[in-house]
């Protein structure tokens, strides 16, 4: 009979691939604790790639009041920056003053201005807008990024693009961020600490035994068991559900599910800047420059009721942003225009609010201490994730005194080790070492591996030496090191979470990209990890 394997310990046992569960992962790793981290399906499989792609304090959060969610977004914006200058720039963005703009609903801000100034009958005048901008620019005390500034529509070249009625704009600064690359390099960093992170592994029940935890999960591999002195449940949209279902903890707290639909068409204009439209309903749509060659549209806020894997945009959506954003450009966004579309379920900390759009965006880390310690994350935003993590091991370490300081803040992720505005210099000295890329591969490399880049391209020479070319720029060298490197599995994992080259590539030339993965998982040539 075969002898049974003893479950491995853990200090602490993460559930959830995203980048909350990611985040904590790698901090907790560098701080000197073992830990485990199983994700049910690919890393940033489900909310952590469907983002609208900003690290931003979130400007239109300002009028509900949450002063103190966008004050610690304001300020990780430029940490991140200096962490990541490959996967995260800077963007400029440009808020056209439409006459017609009015607040959403019943908020803070316009129950007050109704009973100040009743006269403006819940429209949106330029000098509050301009007090915003104010306060969103010395908030989180920026230093890297330029400040507000009041553009004419008529005469700067981001006013070609919108209709004639626009006439005036205030242009301000936030973030770009690739946000599944961003889940991935944590967790690459959690694993060079010492990190185990195990995907495609769902766990399927976890007990309290005496003063620690005893997990079970399901794989390829099959069952297997883990203990952990502490379990951090960073389920995402799940986290409910695992509290009732496979941890069978009674609670009263939970998330609200708010679907995030995007659109993505052709370029719509000539610039670098993205635009922030408010509409006459109130809501807001960004519309921004995306991988070089398109434009991306987002994002809807409505109530999700269906299984959180299964969120998808609607032609309603689809429709709804082709008309928001057609108010305002030139040229009409068709539904024929998209290109792509992609939908992620939020999940917001149930606070009870009358609408999705309201309902809070702060993070909830709420500690059960009912026998070995639990830790549930709700909520939370790319943005805050890395602050997030250390509020989640700040409650955690009376149970681990031996685990040492924060030191996250400025650490570089994998091949972010550049100077915050050296992307262009990046670039040009790859195109000089290996001048064989075209100006798109280069930049694309940059943009995905920062420095790490040269350990895909070695000792190549020209683009033969990098084997097999399956389109867009991609080749068997670097799809050997997503697959050895990066936890890569499929070709939707390729395409859509490492690269955004679905975007590019033919039906023939994806299937081809998969069966060269089929081979190369055969020949065991992956993540071990994964």
């Amino acid at each position: 009979m075969q002898e049974k394997m003893q479950p491995e310990t853990a200090d602490l046992f993460i559930i959830g691939g995203g980048i909350n569960g990611c985040g904590i992962a790698r901090d907790a790793a560098g701080r000197g604790l073992s830990v485990i981290l199983a994700e049910q399906d690919d890393l940033a499989q489900a909310t952590s790639s469907a983002s609208t792609k900003l690290f931003h304090g979130g400007l239109r959060y300002l009028e509900y009041f949450e002063f103190r969610l966008v004050r610690e977004a304001l300020a990780e914006r430029e940490i991140l920056l200096s962490a990541m200058p490959h996967i995260a720039w800077p963007m400029r963005f440009v808020l056209p003053l439409d006459p017609a703009m009015r607040f959403e609903g019943d908020t803070p801000t316009s129950r007050l201005l109704g009973l100040c100034m009743p006269w403006l009958k819940g429209s949106r005048p330029a000098w509050l807008i301009r007090l915003g901008l104010f306060l969103y620019d010395h908030l989180g005390g920026r230093k890297i990024l330029p400040a507000t500034s009041r553009l004419d529509l008529q005469d700067d070249p981001a006013g070609k693009a919108l209709k004639p009625y626009l006439k005036k704009a205030y242009e301000y600064s936030d973030c770009c961020v690739q946000d599944a690359r961003l889940v991935v390099l944590n967790a690459r960093d959690a694993a060079a600490k010492g990190a185990q992170i195990l995907t495609r592994t769902r766990v399927t029940g976890a007990r309290r035994a005496a003063d620690h935890w005893v997990i079970s999960t399901e794989s390829a591999a099959g069952p297997r068991d883990y203990r952990a002195r502490a379990l951090v449940n960073a389920g995402g949209p799940w986290v409910g559900q695992i509290i009732r279902d496979t941890l069978q903890i009674p609670s009263t707290e939970g998330v609200r599910l708010v679907r995030g639909s995007h659109i993505v068409t052709r370029r719509l204009y000539d610039h670098n800047r993205s635009y922030f439209f408010q509409g006459p309903d109130g809501r807001i749509c960004f519309a921004i420059p995306y991988e070089e060659d398109f434009t991306l549209i987002g994002t809807t806020d409505q109530d999700h009721q269906g299984a959180p894997g299964e969120a998808r945009c609607t032609e309603a959506e689809r429709d709804y942003l082709c008309s928001f954003a057609s108010r305002y450009f030139r040229q009409p966004v068709r539904p024929e225009d998209v290109v792509w579309s992609y939908s992620g379920v939020r999940p917001l900390y149930n606070d009870g609010a009358k609408s999705a759009t309201a309902a809070t965006r702060e993070y909830v880390l709420s500690l059960d201490q009912n026998g070995a310690p639990l830790l549930n994350v709700f909520g939370g935003k790319i943005t805050t994730y890395r602050r997030l993590a250390e509020h989640a091991l700040e409650k955690l370490l009376p149970f681990f005194p031996g685990a040492r300081a924060p030191w996250t803040a400025g650490a570089a992720l994998p091949g972010g080790d550049f100077a915050t505005d050296g992307y262009g210099a990046e670039v040009s000295a790859l195109q000089r070492d290996y001048p064989f890329l075209t100006p798109f591969h280069a930049r694309r490399l940059i943009r995905s591996y920062g420095t790490e880049a040269r350990q895909i391209l070695g000792e190549a020479r020209r683009a033969g030496d990098l084997g097999q070319d399956f389109g867009a720029t991609l080749s068997m060298a670097e799809l050997r090191w997503l697959m050895t490197r990066e936890y890569a599995r499929t070709a939707g994992d390729v395409i859509w979470r490492r690269t955004k080259l679905g975007l590019r590539l033919t039906e023939d030339e994806v299937a081809a990209l998969e069966t060269a993965m089929v081979q190369i998982r055969a020949e065991g040539a992956t993540t071990s990890a994964a």
